[in-house]
């Protein structure tokens, strides 16, 4: 009997082998589309990264992402910090006021900044080539439209929001990035990678006053464009996220809310950024309205602002790093900004004028660069960097929305540009008061602490 038993199943098949001869074709299908996007979504995101370890701190993987984001940077930052030159030259054209025309590069910025927030979260979510693909398309979208628009608002639209959405979403996983492969050396790589706003801010004018009377607007904006596509291609291509994803926690980390000096810092830093976009923005329209140089030769100090900038972006990171540390030397930057600021108001000529905006380009470009590190030393969890910072940004975009379009109001209200000036400064003293004041209250009153 047991024999038998033992025959008749040698011959039957086994109940896998039957479920397996009847499922239908279409469970197949749906199976083996099933592993295949699986497949893919692993490589798109960073859930297969397990024990990344320390930051390596160097190396040829990580000096690669630096000059990827360094790329990056240069394709949106520094496009928004070359607005001066579209300011000045939308001025001589569109039949809106200054302060109404200053709303294209606000909005472009404050977009930049604001969807740091979502974009930041999305990166420590293990989402970061999903997002950056998204950025990319909107960026190029946005200024190859722009080669197209004929009014104000097609200008608004195209360069002020659609250029600001992509490089908001792709800024800010890009810094966060390069952010988790250093440790000691933090400060100097984001110093280097911050100095693509100042080359962006040299190209960007360059390209715009040898073309534009050649081969008009459109073609002009249309190779700059070209330049998007070369420059992040690479930025795909090369970039890799080294840290797991952090699936849970919130898109806002609400104990940042109770880190008093994180919340001063990025205050304080508000009342910053309206005077650096003033200055950026009308840096040109100043050396054409009252010093009387040609539209040409005026976009030479929005070069010169930003050319200079690249010594200054790379050395106060080296410092923070090596003596003083980054927020020491974030509080020195900014008593020169104070300084600076005032003395424009004594600039009566071209020589002046070239000397300040040599010693205030330095000045601004080394707080700017410092400001990514700045959030990463006040954050005591490396895995809510990218969080924390996006937060940081996000409230900043607020003010970068308002400073053009009020110092605009100021400069269209008393004819003069005294009154943005020292509204400009006085801003620029409460801002660094209340930097100033987050350190101490962090680390004390002892200049000799090295933070």
């Amino acid at each position: 009997m047991e024999k038998g038993t033992t025959s008749r199943q040698a011959h039957q098949p086994s109940i896998e082998s039957s479920q397996e001869a009847q499922e239908p074709p279409l469970s197949k299908t749906k199976s083996a589309t099933s592993a295949a996007i699986g497949r893919v979504a692993s490589q798109l995101t960073t859930r297969s990264i397990v024990n990344p370890g320390p930051p390596p701190d160097g190396g040829v993987k990580a000096w690669t992402q630096v000059f990827c984001t360094w790329l990056a940077i240069l394709n949106t930052w520094g496009f928004v910090n070359s607005f001066g030159a579209f300011q000045t030259y939308y001025s001589s054209i569109l039949p809106q006021d200054a302060s109404t025309i200053s709303w294209i590069g606000s909005v472009q910025a404050f977009l930049m900044f604001f969807l740091g927030t979502f974009s930041g979260r999305a990166f420590d979510a293990g989402l970061f080539r999903p997002i950056v693909i998204i950025g990319i398309i909107f960026q190029l979208v946005g200024i190859f439209t722009m080669s197209l628009a004929k009014n104000y608002w097609q200008l608004l639209l195209t360069q002020g929001i659609c250029t600001g959405i992509g490089g908001g979403i792709l800024f800010c996983p890009v810094m966060s990035l390069v952010s988790t492969y250093f440790a000691k050396k933090r400060g100097m790589a984001i110093g280097i990678v911050t100095t693509g706003n100042s080359t962006g801010g040299i190209i960007y004018p360059l390209v715009v006053r040898q073309l534009l009377d050649r081969v008009g607007f459109g073609w002009t904006v249309r190779v700059l464009g070209f330049l998007n596509v070369v420059s992040l291609a690479v930025v795909i291509a090369f970039m890799k996220p080294r840290l797991p994803p952090r699936q849970a926690g919130p898109i806002i980390d609400m104990d940042a809310f109770k880190d008093f000096p994180y919340i001063l810092h990025v205050l304080g830093t508000c009342f910053l950024m309206g005077p650096v976009y003033f200055v950026f923005y009308y840096i040109a329209s100043f050396a054409r309205d009252e010093i009387g140089l040609p539209y040409t030769s005026s976009l030479n100090l929005v070069i010169v602002l930003n050319g200079i900038g690249i010594p200054a972006r790379i050395l106060p990171g080296y410092i923070a790093d090596h003596y003083l540390g980054v927020l020491n030397v974030y509080t020195l930057c900014l008593l020169i900004n104070i300084i600076m600021i005032w003395a424009w108001l004594g600039v009566q000529s071209i020589p002046s004028f070239y000397i300040f905006t040599v010693i205030y380009g330095l000045a601004a470009a080394a707080f700017q660069s410092l400001f990514p590190t700045t959030i990463a030393a006040l954050s005591s969890d490396i895995t809510k960097t990218g969080t924390r910072f996006g937060m940081a940004i996000s409230t900043i975009g607020f003010a970068a929305l308002v400073g053009g379009p009020i110092s605009g109001a100021l400069l269209k209200e008393g004819g003069s540009y005294v009154a943005p000036m020292v509204w400009a400064a006085v801003t620029t003293m409460v801002g660094t008061g209340m930097c100033a004041g987050a350190r101490v209250w962090k680390h004390g009153w002892d200049l000799s602490t090295r933070c």
